[in-house]
């Protein structure tokens, strides 16, 4: 019970940073003037100091977590069941 709880909040910690920085980044996509390729993944991670956030590491380290507590709350499920 306990690695589950610690798995859910792991994985709900990163879903609400990368969902947070999408919201952000999707905020920030009318006062961009250039990019190249999608406005969205360029407000993320882009390489221009004035038109990007510079938000490309959080967001990894957020989808990481998410994936990390999803593999942890996998694990707990097929260890509980096969116990039965």
């Amino acid at each position: 019970m306990k690695r589950t709880v610690i798995g859910g909040f792991i994985m709900m910690g990163g879903v609400f940073t990368t969902l947070t920085i999408i919201l952000v980044a999707t905020m920030h996509i009318p006062s961009m003037t250039s990019w190249s390729g999608s406005k969205l993944w360029y407000a993320i991670f882009g390489n221009d100091a004035v038109q990007s956030l510079f938000l490309g590491f959080p967001f990894v380290v957020g989808l990481l977590f998410a994936i990390l507590g999803l593999v942890i709350l996998v694990m707990e499920y097929f260890d509980k069941s096969f116990l039965k």
